[in-house]
């Protein structure tokens, strides 16, 4: 297929290269030229803007920040709106708000461009590895029609329904995932200040039915020391923070995300943002009287 990728982060890259390996045919634009050169030495075709982009491919990709990203590269000045056909496909695989992503579709609509929203779970290793958990939102034909892009990037492909249902489904996904990596956290720093032995620790559990696959993956990375960025603490911190404004719209009590998200915002404000989510062991260790580095 010809496609066009928008956003070539820690994400979007090396989503973009994994398409390419799969033999589509790849466009890319990015605000950060820099950023594209590793896909274009890897032959993928360079635009100077997403109007280009949505010229030369009937399918494009964005996978960027937030919402006002989005709309900024889909429905702004020079956006994929600006240069798309008939029959165009957009599809947004960035995490925001299940209501912005339907009133995006709706836009889209009207200009005769079909959206899709189909956010990911997996971190950079899902991406680099092409197992990402893609949840989809919009028409059943359009989702089957980008099904073997979806298969290029990922390993479970889920369409949860109409406009937006991809992003109520992350949502929750981080939801458990927000709330998760606090519990892990808070377990293994617990064994710690108890003198007891982490990874055993972890061991006995993962035996049991506090098993978990953040236990299993996260809380060897919390063992190890290795907070090396593949899902920054300020996307969670942002992630949490669409979950909690969505909640509030809709009138529900989130208490355990309500704790969980202010220990994502303490970690952005301790300096902790750029490090990965599970540098929360890093903040409770600093909170409960250790170094914390």
């Amino acid at each position: 297929m010809d496609v066009g990728f928008i956003g070539l982060g820690l994400m979007g890259r090396p989503m973009a290269l994994n398409l390419l390996k799969a033999g589509h045919t790849v466009q890319v634009w990015s605000r950060r030229r820099e950023s594209m050169q590793p896909l274009v030495d890897a032959g993928a075709g360079d635009c100077a803007s997403a109007a280009e982009l949505a010229r030369r491919a009937p399918v494009t990709i964005s996978m960027v920040a937030d919402a006002p990203d989005v709309e900024e590269v889909v429905l702004g000045p020079s956006g994929v709106a600006d240069g798309a056909g008939a029959g165009h496909l957009h599809i947004d695989m960035s995490t925001i708000a299940p209501a912005a992503a339907q009133s995006i579709a709706a836009r889209l609509a009207q200009r005769g461009i079909t959206a899709l929203d189909a956010p990911v779970s997996g971190g950079e290793g899902g991406a680099i590895g092409g197992t990402l958990t893609i949840m989809v939102g919009g028409e059943a034909a359009a989702c089957a029609r980008a099904r073997p892009l979806f298969e290029a990037m990922g390993q479970s492909i889920t369409r949860v329904g109409e406009a937006g249902a991809g992003q109520v489904a992350k949502a929750c996904n981080q939801i458990l995932t927000g709330v998760g990596v606090a519990a892990v956290a808070e377990a293994l720093n617990f064994a710690r200040k108890s003198g007891v032995d982490g990874g055993k620790v972890r061991e006995a559990l993962l035996g049991g039915f506090a098993a978990s696959r953040i236990l299993e993956n996260h809380g060897q990375r919390m063992l190890e020391r290795n907070f090396r960025p593949g899902f920054k603490a300020w996307m969670h911190h942002k992630d949490m923070r669409i979950v909690l404004d969505e909640a509030q719209r809709l009138g529900l009590a989130l208490p355990s995300t309500a704790a969980a998200a202010q220990m994502y915002a303490a970690m952005v404000g301790g300096g902790l943002g750029e490090e990965d989510s599970v540098a929360m062991l890093k903040l409770l260790e600093r909170m409960s009287g250790g170094a914390g580095e």
